[in-house]
């Protein structure tokens, strides 16, 4: 009987409230029903966000038959999959008309995730950490070092992309070849020694079952969710851009900072439950892995969706205010990467990527300047970013052949139990 009612608190009313959270959405898109905008993009934007769990949900299971850093790679890729579809779809339409302003709703929307991952969630893991555990930072391993090389390399190509003024599909056969590096690396190290206790939830739930059920739910989930998203993308990405207007915000910034905290929350929670269940380390590393597949592929598919909605090859340009933000994104990245070197986030250094993300996002909501002011901040912003970077790598130059080395270092990964 407890059993029974454990899989029901843990897997059957998850599960269920999330199948629930879609309905309207779904009532909406079938039958080209609205609400108005506000109610629309509250319901859409719900209905990518419990798709998104769904999909963790599946991924999460897969965690105990493969390669901890591999599945850690693909968990973050597969629950920032609203996020592409939501980028997908702006780059898609300012590709059918590059006149609309879709082009700089594409790049907002990309820039806000990227910069909401360093700037909120890595430093809401210490603080969780440390509120859990009462110790100081979370310590990463050497094993780590494939993820943060990787960083380094995707941001270190993005200032290519900032010199050029525009993202094309080259960029993109760059990018995804070093996505799938990185995919290929992370496969080859072996198995992370983790406690016995999983966290509780539908994925622990179905990491116990049979391999014929488990993977059959893992792949029903996997498809209903993707099914979700793919009909909730374009009406929450219109509904957002409607509601900007009705609500006199500017639409750029709306798009920029709400609509990833629709398309994150996933990846982000997920994240946190590792922090609850005493595995920070995998928390903080997921959150690695979500910044490089955004930093690669989102960014690279950016300029193949503006083809196809195009109906020709064509690549994504960076306007002058688009540039800095891009500019800014990838200072705010080289930061996070050098505080890093020192193998651990410490409290500090989550203080001071939350202090200057808020003081980014209030100069940009609050401070009323004209565009080449706002310009002028963005670009301000990033050289601090770059300063500080540049003082902390002098501190910590003697870990990078350390860790270059331990990037490359294959440890093979183990034989996996029969069950698998």
């Amino acid at each position: 009987m407890t059993r029974a009612h454990n899989a029901v608190r843990e897997f059957v009313i998850p599960v269920g409230v999330a199948v629930l959270a879609v309905v309207p959405a779904l009532f909406l898109r079938l039958t080209g029903s609205s609400v108005g905008a506000l109610a629309d993009t509250a319901l859409f934007g719900v209905a990518i966000l419990a798709a998104g769990f769904l999909l963790s949900w599946g991924a999460e299971a897969a965690e105990k038959y493969i390669a901890t850093g591999f599945v850690l790679a693909v968990v973050a890729l597969i629950t920032v999959l609203p996020e592409y579809a939501v980028d997908f779809y702006y780059a898609y339409r300012a590709g059918q008309d590059p006149a609309s302003g879709y082009v700089a709703y594409a790049a907002a929307n990309m820039t806000g995730a990227n910069r909401l991952l360093i700037g909120l969630a890595w430093p809401l893991l210490v603080g969780l950490h440390w509120w859990r555990s009462r110790q100081r930072g979370i310590t990463l391993q050497s094993e780590n070092s494939v993820e943060i090389v990787f960083l380094a390399l995707a941001s270190a190509y993005a200032f290519v992309i900032v010199s050029k003024n525009r993202i094309g599909v080259f960029d993109f056969v760059v990018l995804g070849a070093l996505f799938c590096l990185y995919l290929w690396r992370t496969s080859q190290a072996g198995n992370e020694e983790e406690e016995d206790d999983e966290e509780p939830g539908p994925g622990a739930v179905i990491a116990q079952w049979s391999p014929a059920w488990r993977w059959t739910a893992m792949a029903v989930m996997s498809l209903v969710a993707a099914g979700v998203i793919l009909l909730a993308a374009e009406p929450f990405a219109e509904s957002l851009v409607a509601s900007g207007r009705r609500l006199g915000v500017d639409e750029f910034l709306l798009i920029q900072w709400l609509a990833p905290l629709a398309s994150e929350a996933p990846a982000v929670t997920i994240a946190i439950l590792f922090v609850l269940d005493g595995r920070a380390r995998a928390g903080l590393t997921t959150m690695i892995s979500d910044k490089i597949n955004q930093w690669t592929l989102l960014v690279g598919m950016l300029p193949i969706a503006m083809s196809i909605g195009a109906g020709e090859l064509t690549s994504l340009p960076l306007d002058a205010r688009q540039h800095e933000e891009f500019f800014l994104t990838a200072a705010q990245s080289v930061f996070a990467l050098m505080l890093l070197l020192s193998w651990r986030l410490a409290p500090w250094g989550a203080i001071a990527l939350v202090s200057l993300f808020l003081t980014q996002l209030g100069l940009a909501f609050f401070y009323q300047a004209t565009p080449e002011r706002e310009i002028a901040v963005l670009t301000g912003m990033a050289w601090v970013y770059l300063t500080l970077a540049a003082v902390l790598m002098i501190f910590n130059a003697k870990q990078l052949p350390v860790l270059f080395r331990s990037a490359w270092a294959v440890r093979r990964l183990e034989p996996k139990e029969a069950s698998s």
